[in-house]
Order: C-alpha cells, then structure tokens, then sequence
C-alpha cells in the first residue's frame, strides 16, 4: 500500500481545477511509510480520494500528480501508454523530424522533458519522481520510434538545471548509452542547423518557436532585418531563407554568435547574415542615434523574470527593448516580439507593449498571436505550460 498524502481543509484548488502539483503548505498529514519520490495516493481532507502522484518532502512541490485515479496502478503499462499518447499525439500535430516528444506536466508525465533533434534524444528530468522512470521512458521512446521506422542513433542526458537541486538532486549530464557527435545537424522549415546537444542552452535548441519563425519568413522576402538575441541564429536564418536582403542578428554570448556564424555558413547564407556580439540594451539607442531603420525587427529575449517577485524589474526590461525596437522600424513595417517568461503573464504582456507603442510615438496593428509549438502543449489549469507570448505587429507612424 502507498502512503496517504491528506490536504488540509480549503487546499488544493489548483489540483481540483486541473493542476498537477500540491505545494507542501497544502498538505495536513503523510501517513505510512514512504521515501522521498515513491508514489503516493492523495486524500482531501475529508479522505474522498484525488488521484496518484510522486512525493518529495525536499521540495516546495510536495507532490506531483501522475492520475487522478486512485486505484490506478504506476507501472511499465502504466508509464508505456503514457509515453504512446504523447508519440500519437506529435505525429498528429507537428513535424516530427525535429520536435519536443515530452513535455512533462502537459504530457502527465510531471518533471521529465525528452527533445527529438533528428535521429538523436536529449532527456532533462527536473524532478526526484520520474528520475526512477526516466530510462523507462527513454526505453519506451526508442521501441515506438524504431515501430514507426525512426531509429534512434544515440541518448543524451541534460540534467543540469539547478532546480534539480531544489529537488535534492544532482546536476548532471552525459551519454545514456553509447557515445557519438553531439554536434547534431537538422532542418527545420528549410533551415539548416547544427544542435550543440551537449553545451548549447538546455536542450540545445529552441525548438518551442518552430512554427513562430516560419511565420516571420512571409514578412522577410526583400526586407531589411534586425534579429536581436540572436541565440544560434534561428529567427535571422529564416528571414534569409524567405529572401531577406539585409540580416543583422544580434546576441550578448560569444558563443552563441560563433554558432550562428557557422548556421549561416552551413546554408549559404554567410553574404547576406553578419551577426554581432553585443548588448542588445547598448545597441539599439546606438542604431537609433545613426538613423537606422529596418523593414523588419525581431525580438526574442531571454525569460526575463524566474519569479513573480522580480515581474516589475522585468516589464521595464520588456518595455525598453520593444520602444528601442519600434524606433527602429520604418513606417509601416513590421516587428515580431515576445515573452518566453510564464510570470509574465499574456495580459501584462500586452499591456507593456502598449506603453512601449504609446512612448515611442506608434501605432501597433496586430498580425498575429502565436503561442508556443504544438510539441510544448498547453495544459488548461496547468498555468506552468503555458509561458510563450508571441506577436507580429505592422507599426505605423503616429499620423
């Protein structure tokens, strides 16, 4: 018999509306014998039964659910139809040469993240929980795969956030099974890449903004561009591949622009891309004071709050690099900004970029609004997958 994790009266609303998580303020009691990260059944207060989940008395998120049925048993069967579902539903909803195939909470496996760049696996667990079912999972992904004629040439574990330590976990990272180049190549939306699996940013790619950066390339054709933070280059290759004459991208990391440089060379594209290693918050009044303007500006910052307490530091880092941006765009062009941070919520969101339009003297027409890749679901109720705001804006002068 599992343990018995019973809330306290009043708790537990996000769970009863959809949630997947009881923070450990929520909880009353833990009756019987457990571990940290075994399986546990869940009681409201009055004993009614909520569901199954993995319990970790280490972490704030006490308990993260796996089924809200309590007579459910977590087992192989259990974690392989698990693991089907989220493969049935990417072959159904995105390209899956390259692609998020668990998306944790959203694909009700909490805690666990597994990317697909072309024939490799890179997996990043996050939570004591699943890291027992972690090379299940992986197993289970191989023999689906390999099912429907995708053979997987090698695994590769990035397990080196720090929130694994708020886990009590190690930070890690590694080969799971045999070695090969974690130098990946891949092609997504006619762009070529090279996927640095083992040192890029978490997974190495940011795979969330697929079908966001092939709805830039209609805008592109003839255009002058300004791609600012920049990362590999991604969103300034795909103005290029839709026929841009001009591209200027842009990043803070010396790294990331050696990257990209090597991106550009790999599709040709080195004439018409030059990228910069720059402060993106010193550069754009330096380009404003040299009358620079551009058909087109990008704007795809890092999350710049991690907490609700750090949103009003963030709104003004938000505001300043989208009025600098909208300065920047002759009349009647066009910019695609947005917020990767879940904290800043798609309503502050907007209302920054309206300051933003209001100070720099412009007007905003909506395009589009876009969220993240079909591939990084959002769960309704489960706010955490929800965190990719996304608009293309034509701006105009103030007549």
């Amino acid at each position: 018999m599992s343990a018995i994790v019973t809330l306290k009266k009043g708790e537990g609303r996000t769970l009863k509306a959809g949630g997947l998580w009881i923070y450990d303020n929520e909880i009353a009691s833990v009756t019987g014998s457990f571990s940290n990260g075994d399986i546990v059944t869940v009681h409201d207060f009055d004993g009614y039964p909520l569901g199954k989940g993995f319990l970790n008395q280490k972490s704030k998120i006490a308990v993260r659910m796996l089924t809200r049925r309590a007579d459910q048993k977590i087992d192989p069967p259990f974690i392989r139809m698990r693991v089907q579902n989220a493969w049935d539903y990417r072959k159904k909803t995105v390209d899956t040469n390259s692609c998020r195939l668990i998306f944790g909470e959203a694909d009700f496996l909490p805690g666990i993240i597994v990317d697909k760049f072309s024939d490799i696996l890179v997996v990043e667990s996050l939570a004591l929980g699943i890291e027992r079912f972690k090379e299940l999972i992986v197993q289970i992904l191989r023999e689906l795969l390999e099912a429907d004629g995708i053979p997987i040439r090698g695994v590769y574990e990035r397990s080196d956030a720090k929130v694994r330590e708020l886990e009590g976990l190690e930070r890690c990272k590694g080969f799971l099974g045999d070695a090969f180049d974690t130098q990946v190549p891949i092609e997504e939306n006619g762009v070529k890449y090279m996927v640095d699996v083992e040192n890029g940013q978490k997974t190495g790619f940011f795979l969330d903004q697929k079908y966001n950066r092939l709805a830039i390339q209609k805008l592109c054709n003839q255009a002058s561009v300004l791609d600012c933070f920049t990362h590999t280059g991604s969103f300034a290759l795909n103005a290029a591949y839709a026929g841009a004459t001009r591209v200027l991208g842009v990043d803070a990391s010396e790294t990331a622009v050696t990257q990209a440089r090597r991106n550009a060379t790999l599709n040709g594209m080195q004439d018409r891309v030059q990228f910069l290693c720059r402060d993106i918050f010193e550069l754009l009044p330096e380009l404003d004071k040299k009358n620079e303007t551009y058909d087109v500006v990008i704007l795809d910052p890092p999350a710049f709050t991690k907490s609700r307490n750090s949103v009003k530091n963030a709104v003004r880092g938000y505001r300043e690099i989208n009025l600098r941006g909208m300065k920047l765009i002759k009349d009647g062009g066009y910019l695609a900004t947005c917020s990767c941070s879940h904290f800043m919520t798609a309503e502050l969101f907007q209302q920054t970029l309206q300051q933003a339009a209001r100070n720099a003297h412009k007007r905003l027409r909506q395009v589009e609004y876009r969220t993240q890749s079909p591939d990084h679901p959002i769960l309704w109720a489960a706010e955490q997958s929800f965190y990719l705001k996304f608009y293309i804006f034509q701006v105009c002068e103030e007549y």
